[in-house]
């Protein structure tokens, strides 16, 4: 017996010892769990708000190309056609920087989106051509509002198919 009393000491601690490191483990694996569902919820919420970010970008881009905000842009003193060049170019340089946004919005959302811009550039040239190239700036803009006024509305159509996704979204 005098054998196993030099080892009581060391089964002493061991039996105090084995609840708390039971206690450390649990502790520790609750709480990785709740760093990976604090993990998943902050992605999840930056996904959302990108989504958000992208709906908005979108709309915005719709907005500046109705035919009632192009006609502002640029000087009144240019020629019809250099109006077509630089408004066909402003739109897809626009359209460009914001290509990346396709990643957020739905397929078909972005194919409207699309279909808008090259339709707006369409009833440019679709107007350019009717005149002739006989037709002052102001003509021609009253011509393009008036063509465009005669389609169907597919940019104010596009910008409420985006609210009412980001409606089912948010």
């Amino acid at each position: 017996m005098t054998s196993f009393s030099g080892y009581l000491p060391y089964a002493f601690a061991l039996i105090i010892a084995i609840p708390f490191l039971v206690l450390l483990r649990q502790f520790v694996f609750t709480y990785i769990k709740l760093k990976e569902q604090e993990i998943k919820l902050l992605s999840m919420k930056s996904n959302s708000e990108n989504k958000t970010q992208s709906y908005e970008r979108m709309t915005l881009f719709m907005e500046r190309m109705k035919p009632s905000n192009l006609i502002q842009r640029f000087d009144k003193d240019l020629a019809a056609h250099e109006f077509i060049f630089l408004t066909e170019k402003s739109i897809n340089e626009e359209f460009d920087y914001n290509s990346s946004q396709q990643l957020y919005i739905t397929k078909n959302s972005w194919k409207n989106i699309v279909e808008s811009k090259n339709a707006i550039i369409g009833t440019l040239h679709k107007t350019y051509e009717g005149i002739n190239g006989n037709a002052t700036l102001e003509e021609f803009k009253t011509i393009f509002i008036m063509n465009y006024m005669e389609d169907d509305d597919y940019i104010s159509k596009t910008i409420e198919d985006l609210r009412r996704e980001i409606l089912i979204i948010a």
